[in-house]
């Protein structure tokens, strides 16, 4: 028997139905993780499997005896000891014990009331077993390595989180349920969680999660909640790309045919009666049925639309950083850092959270002051998106924050009307008429995208925009930025979104240095000096590995960017060939010199350029070369 079943479950508030007659199983030791477009009602399910929702229709049926806890999406602002904290998720038992401990304290006191008060309470934890919960409690606590004593107000969103988890696990439940686990994490802790959970025997796990790395590492089973309905796709995220391509293609074939004969009726019943002198009471009846299943048939959420606005290429230098330190309260974040960026370039920060990424960020562009020196390019224009949201007006309406109170917005020279311009976001007019504070975090990550892409820049500044965003909008979001001609700076967790975009790495260790590596976040974990292995048995393994390799040539893989130019050169080479043969044509016979001295001079100066040029670029085509094929 499975241990979470639903059944034709019906559940809607006032718009469409988040779900549709809805079926789902979840089985023992399953680790299933549910996905879908923002707003869908991913948490909405959750809720209901938790109980603390009833659906409109239909039934939800958890196994007899089974537990079932939740590790919400919001992380708490309140304090408060952390051992209290967690203690509370026994429930009553927890309850009970604190106030046996209350009187406890009253009853040294000299209160004979709470003497008395004691001897219910005791009889009380016997029946809840809630004198162990102490010692389960520590050994939860010892063994996320947290303090039981610290304040919860204290701690950084990742240890929050594990807070939050230990209390979720501390009843040892059978199935846990997670809500965006990873948000606001530190690329550490997500790697800490995804050990964490596998490392727990039996436990059945259902998550939500944009995190498209930690759904391939967990996930047995993807199943995704698509207009009010689920689907299940066996296997991780990369298995169910391919399963809902041709899902999307079959559906798309069948609306078309269904398209077809709901057109040709249409047609029919438009005839005269002369046409129509063989209609019937029945195929009447049938157009009718057919209106009504076109009429009521849903569509899928459109993608967002979003491309960057043009601006002048800025100079070949973006920023040549000398020696930057940044202190607070003489602590130093950042030690004597130097880097140059480049035109071009595409950098990830990458560290826990709290080292430094949008401290350095600031100190760059001369938000705040540093040690050292950063010498800035030349026309750099700037486009900023800003973790904290501090760029949106929340009681201001979608429209307002975008467009500054204009009906017109410009689109690389093309004037568009701000509502036509926000349904490239997702945002249907009378959306674009809410006000900021009443919409969820995803939607709000694609107004600073819309406010963010108006502006025409050749710099884009990104400090965690992946939070809260769906697959499909992420993922449209790294097509944009990988195909962005300008510099990019960006600070994200997300790992796979690293890999995807940024062509080097910069790694905070925490105590205010910051190494350099070639390419994403995984071509890092490669290059890291103390990578470390799992025991000494792996250890033994990759020495003896690293030794017979060096014994022959090894096949360097080569970051995003050295591919790219590897890829061009050839043709690069090519064009300027052909135009020092047409060049050395046109200046052979010395004529041009007579005709138009000053041309001939610019030509014979390029043609100059060009044999320098086609040299730095055959050298660079061989080196290249050489390094794909490990010579």
């Amino acid at each position: 028997m499975a241990y979470i079943t639903l059944r034709d479950v019906q559940l809607a508030f006032g718009g469409p139905a988040l779900l549709d007659g809805a079926n789902f199983n979840l089985e023992r030791g399953e680790r299933v993780c549910l996905i879908g477009r923002n707003g869908e009602g991913k948490s909405t399910l959750l809720k209901l499997i938790e109980g603390s929702l009833l659906p409109d229709a239909g039934e939800v049926s958890i196994q007899n005896g089974l537990t079932v806890s939740m590790l919400a999406q919001d992380v708490p602002m309140s304090s408060g000891k952390v051992a209290d904290i967690v203690a509370d998720g026994a429930g009553e038992a927890a309850t009970v014990l604190k106030a046996y401990h209350e009187a406890s304290d009253a009853c040294t006191l000299g209160d004979m009331e709470a003497c008395d008060h004691m001897g219910n309470l005791q009889h009380k934890l016997d029946q809840l077993d809630g004198w162990a919960l102490e010692n389960k409690v520590n050994a939860i606590l010892s063994k996320m390595g947290l303090d039981p004593n610290a304040d919860l107000a204290d701690l950084s969103g990742g240890r929050k989180r594990r807070v939050l988890l230990a209390r979720a696990l501390l009843t040892q439940p059978d199935v846990l349920l997670l809500d965006e686990p990873t948000n606001h994490l530190d690329v550490e802790s997500i790697e800490w969680l995804e050990k964490f959970l596998m490392d727990q025997n039996n436990l059945t796990l259902l998550f939500i999660s944009h995190d498209r790395s930690f759904v391939d590492s967990i996930a047995t089973r993807i199943v995704e909640l698509d207009r009010g309905v689920l689907r299940s796709y066996e296997g991780n995220y990369s298995r169910y790309l391919d399963l809902k391509a041709q899902q999307m293609e079959a559906e798309e074939k069948q609306n078309a045919l269904f398209d077809k004969k709901l057109a040709e009726e249409e047609a029919w019943i438009r005839q005269g009666i002369k046409a129509r002198r063989t209609r019937n009471e029945g195929r009447v009846r049938a157009l009718k049925a057919l209106r009504d299943e076109s009429k009521a048939r849903r569509f899928q959420q459109g993608k967002v639309s979003m491309a960057t606005q043009d601006a002048n290429r800025s100079g070949k230098l973006v920023f040549d950083i000398e020696h930057l330190s940044v202190s607070y309260d003489d602590k130093p974040l950042i030690k004597d850092f130097s880097a140059l960026v480049m035109r071009g370039d595409r950098i990830g920060l990458v560290g826990d959270n709290g080292v430094g990424k949008t401290t350095l960020i600031k100190a760059i562009l001369g938000e705040i002051e540093h040690g050292g020196s950063v010498k800035t390019g030349t026309q750099l224009e700037i486009a900023y998106f800003d973790q904290l949201r501090n760029a949106l007006d929340l009681e201001k309406t979608v429209m307002a924050n975008v467009s500054e109170g204009s009906d017109f917005v410009d689109v690389n020279g093309n004037r568009r009307h701000i509502y036509s311009y926000l349904q490239d976001f997702l945002f249907s007019p009378e959306r674009a008429r809410t006000p900021v504070k009443a919409l969820s975090g995803g939607e709000r990550n694609r107004i600073l995208l819309a406010k963010l892409l108006l502006k025409p820049s050749n710099l884009i500044v990104m400090d965690e925009p992946t939070n809260d965003l769906d697959m499909v909008t992420l993922e449209l979001l790294e097509e944009m930025l990988s195909e962005y001609k300008g510099t990019l700076l960006l600070i994200s967790h997300d790992r796979a979104f690293m890999d995807n975009v940024v062509t080097s790495t910069w790694v905070f260790d925490g105590k205010g240095n910051i190494d350099e590596y070639i390419g994403g976040y995984q071509d890092y974990l490669e290059q890291r000096p103390d990578q470390k292995v799992v025991d000494q048995k792996s250890d033994v393994k990759k020495a003896q590995a690293k030794a017979e390799a060096s014994a022959a040539p090894k096949k360097v893989k080569l970051s995003y960017k050295d591919q790219r130019e590897l890829e061009q050169l050839p043709a690069e080479i090519e064009k300027l060939e052909t135009e020092q043969a047409e060049l050395s044509d046109k200046l052979a016979d010395g004529s041009w010199f007579v005709s138009d001295a000053d041309a001939a001079t610019k030509a014979s100066q390029r043609l100059a350029e060009i044999e320098e040029l086609l040299l730095e670029k055959l050298e660079r085509w061989d080196e290249l070369e050489n390094l794909s094929k490990g010579n």
